[in-house]
């Protein structure tokens, strides 16, 4: 179990598996590790798009561009003398800005911002006998336990980056078969973590976490007389991305073959929008929204080096993991890839398909029912010494949804090739 604790932790040091570390181990009960990890990716790609509608009316747009990302990931990892274990870990990101010339990394205009803002931000306790408890802003079981998605090659993220090749592209397919979703990780919860127990020969665990609201770290205090207070229950005109009462569950196995080390996994996540006080959605949503409700399964191997899996999601949502219109259709999404590792190289590639209901709005025509996504990355890594790596990626993405609206996106095809190099410590 402090292995699940440990690797789940260093999912936060880079964009993917590719460049994650451990947390460091504390030495002997009584001890404390104070730890300041972080990475910093850069790189360059040149890419194209078509199809564009009215997003590319009146620009030229810069074929080659940089893209790049810091992260610093402070925290603890400690055990009192009766061998109980604690932490704190965070994950700080510089902030996202708009296009422009950042002729001052301090302005705090939309052009140049030099700042720094916290994505992740939890804290831990717990033993390997009765299992690890977390509370804060952190992942939960739906993303913890999933298997089968590969994303250790090229950047590490692919299509789920923040600052990766993908940032570049001006348009590009959704992300939610990926699961480690900003709009999931970002909100405060309780998640429990249980013991592994020993079932055939293997390890079965699992995992449950409960997010009374979609706030996070000092968010939603009470407002009189606003919407906006912690214990909102409803809003005028309802809210697709405002959650309550976010529920999901998770149970993992894995076990080793002969040569082969396997794991599956399912899950399932359940929140209820925020309803509208008047009775009354808006133009995107006349009959309301659905609950979120959403379940997964996935399955990997790894022989000699060569991990192969893949992952399926359905249910009530919309990308991002928002809520979904009344009677608009339910979300599908699949994920298959591989990588191979030999030595300092890796080479993988991974393939993604998913269907949502995107721009359509039930009881309105003019923009068909099923908006259809695709992804296919490809990569290899060198890992020059354990803290330096460099990579190559070529991601390729189409986003198709019938449409007669003036000037939207009804067929959108994206591609990019890039290299770059991830510095870690």
């Amino acid at each position: 179990m402090r292995k699940l604790l440990l690797a789940t932790a260093a999912t936060m040091l880079a964009t993917g598996a590719a460049f994650a570390q451990p947390a460091k181990p504390v030495a002997a009960p009584g001890t404390i590790v104070v730890h300041l990890n972080g990475y910093f990716q850069f790189g360059v790609g040149a890419y194209g798009a078509t199809n564009m509608g009215s997003d590319a009316a009146g620009y030229k747009l810069n074929s080659v561009s940089t893209f790049g990302d810091f992260r610093l990931l402070p925290g603890f990892d400690a055990e009192t003398l009766n061998g109980i274990m604690y932490g704190v870990q965070f994950e700080l990101r510089t902030t996202t800005s708009n296009a422009g010339v950042r002729a001052n990394p301090s302005d705090t205009g939309t052009n140049g911002v030099g700042s720094l803002y916290i994505r992740r931000g939890y804290g831990y306790i717990g033993t390997p006998d009765y299992g690890f408890f977390r509370f804060g802003d952190t992942d939960s079981a739906f993303t913890l336990a999933q298997a089968g998605v590969i994303e250790n090659f090229g950047d590490g993220a692919q299509f789920n980056a923040d600052g990766g090749p993908f940032n570049i592209l001006p348009s590009s397919p959704g992300q939610f078969v990926y699961a480690d979703s900003s709009h999931l990780y970002t909100t405060s919860k309780f998640v429990y973590e249980t013991p592994a127990v020993e079932v055939l020969g293997g390890n079965l665990s699992g995992i449950i976490g409960f997010e009374p609201s979609s706030n996070g770290l000092k968010q939603g205090q009470d407002q009189p007389g606003s919407a906006n207070g912690s214990a909102a229950t409803s809003v005028a005109g309802g809210s697709n991305g405002r959650r309550r009462n976010t529920l999901d569950v998770a149970v993992s196995y894995g076990n080793k073959i002969d040569a082969f080390a396997n794991k599956v996994s399912v899950g399932y996540l359940h929140g209820a929008p925020l309803s509208s006080t008047n009775g009354s959605y808006g133009a995107s949503a006349p009959y309301g929204y659905d609950e979120l409700s959403v379940f997964e399964a996935g399955a990997q191997t790894t022989y000699a080096g060569l991990t192969v899996g893949g992952n399926v999601k359905y249910g009530q949502l919309e990308d991002s993991y928002y809520f979904k219109p009344k009677g608009a259709r339910n979300a599908l999404g699949y994920i298959v890839g591989a990588s191979y590792n030999i030595g300092p190289y890796t080479l993988g590639a991974s393939y993604f398909n998913q269907q949502s209901s995107g721009a359509y709005v039930p009881g309105k025509s003019g923009t068909a029912r099923t908006l259809n996504e695709n992804g296919v990355a490809v990569g290899a890594n060198y890992q020059l010494a354990k803290p330096i790596g460099f990579f190559i990626q070529y991601l390729y993405g189409q986003q198709h949804q019938p449409t007669t609206v003036a000037g939207a996106r009804s067929n959108v095809h994206e591609q990019i090739i890039a290299v770059g190099t991830t510095l870690k410590w």
